[in-house]
């Protein structure tokens, strides 16, 4: 589980934000969050803001960490890293900074790194296992590194094999160093970031194809929804001759058809056929139920891209289901539909906001929490009048119908 993330100097978060899954004392709704180490952690967040305000870079910056990691032991000497700074002033010059603390196998982490695009500055993972903070290791100026004494010789073995635009992260963990595999696998496999579900097709569709027992759980899920749904099967394409480039490799590719059954006919008709929204959620439903069952996060750009307003407050409502969501997976999602924001669906401290400053282009995160507002008013009215920022201002200083 997250508990929270700070980033510094990248995209266009200029200056430090902390996006934070940690309940804060106010009460309501116990069912939205799990305790855990002796805190209390959320187990889903929205974050709302105009367009352009930096609402996607979030998960961008989440989606370069994890794919860094992934990548790091492959990347030669020359190779860049994956940074991408503030463009607008000096900063583009300096290092980007990144933080997360998070809970995997009951234990806390701490793990954070600077970095451009050519060399990682500094390095960091502590951890909690008897609730008292350890270093596992600590890399400054570049290639030095201080390790606990008990693990000292063999981690200085492995930092000699490290490059300056390799993490030691990756490079420990490659080389079995216990200790690192934990939370290396929590931000390389245990963070699903869904920028577009549609260019995820091919792997939701493997996922039906191997899972056989997702059918039942699809379903379900339709049948919860409101989807008129009934069965559905997918087909095995024949590959046209003119899309073979190598023959060798026919076998190897596959491709696939959803074909549906709707309540009240015996036909089953192509999902490609159905709305744009009826074909993200049945794409949509493997994610949602691997993360469900493994404990995972499940981080989305646009959750309310073509679904209709109940069907994300469905959704949401999944993860903050303590019978639903009996492991503790989390959910953070940016969104415009504001139809969430009512303190039945979350709490104040679950709401987040991001603006941007267009006189300089920096961004801001903050969150609902921050504001001394009463728990009987009128969130969404709020934010669409901008009492919390995070809104687009249009002038309208022209008439497009004023005849000349």
């Amino acid at each position: 589980m997250i508990l929270e993330f700070s980033i510094c100097n990248f995209f266009s978060f200029c200056n430090k934000v902390t996006f934070s899954m940690l309940a804060n004392t106010n009460k309501g709704l116990d069912d939205n969050y799990i305790c855990l180490d002796n805190k209390k952690i959320l187990k889903s967040a929205a974050i709302y803001g105009a367009n352009a305000s930096g609402k996607s870079n979030l998960f961008k910056v989440l989606y370069l960490v994890v794919r860094n990691l992934q990548y790091s032991n492959i990347r030669d000497i020359n190779s860049k890293i994956l940074i991408n700074p503030f463009a607008f002033n000096s900063s583009i010059n300096k290092p980007s900074e990144f933080e997360i603390k998070f809970i995997t196998h009951n234990i806390r982490y701490v793990y954070g790194f600077k970095a451009d695009t050519d060399k990682i500055y500094e390095e960091y993972l502590y951890y909690y296992p008897n609730g008292r903070e350890t270093k596992i290791f600590d890399r400054t100026n570049i290639n030095e590194y201080s390790f606990s004494q008990k693990d000292e010789k063999i981690l200085k073995d492995i930092a000699n094999k490290n490059t300056p635009n390799k993490f030691f992260l990756a490079t420990a963990t490659t080389w079995n160093y216990e200790k690192t595999k934990n939370a290396y696998n929590f931000l390389t496999k245990d963070l699903i970031i869904v920028n577009n579900i549609l260019e995820l097709k091919d792997i939701a569709l493997k996922e039906y194809v191997d899972k056989k027992e997702l059918k039942e759980i699809a379903l379900d899920f339709l049948k919860e929804a409101d989807f008129n749904i009934i069965d559905y099967k997918i087909v095995k394409l024949d590959i046209p001759d003119l899309m073979v480039i190598d023959e060798s490799k026919v076998d190897k590719v596959n491709f696939y058809q959803v074909l549906i059954k709707h309540r009240g006919s015996d036909v089953y008709i192509s999902l490609d056929k159905e709305s744009m929204g009826t074909q993200i959620i049945f794409l949509f439903i493997p994610f949602i139920s691997d993360v469900l069952n493994k404990e995972k996060v499940l981080l989305v750009d646009e959750l309310d891209r073509s679904m209709h307003p109940y069907l994300v407050e469905y959704i949401v409502s999944l993860f903050n289901n303590k019978d639903k969501n009996i492991n503790g997976s989390q959910l953070i999602f940016n969104t415009h539909d504001t139809n969430l924001l009512n303190l039945n669906n979350l709490r104040k401290d679950q709401i987040w906001f991001t603006e941007k400053n267009n006189e300089n282009g920096i961004s801001d995160l903050y969150s609902l929490s921050d504001f001394k507002i009463r728990k009987e008013s009128n969130f969404e009215k709020g934010y669409l009048l901008g009492r919390y920022g995070a809104v687009p201002f249009i002038k309208n200083d022209y008439n497009l119908w004023e005849k000349e």
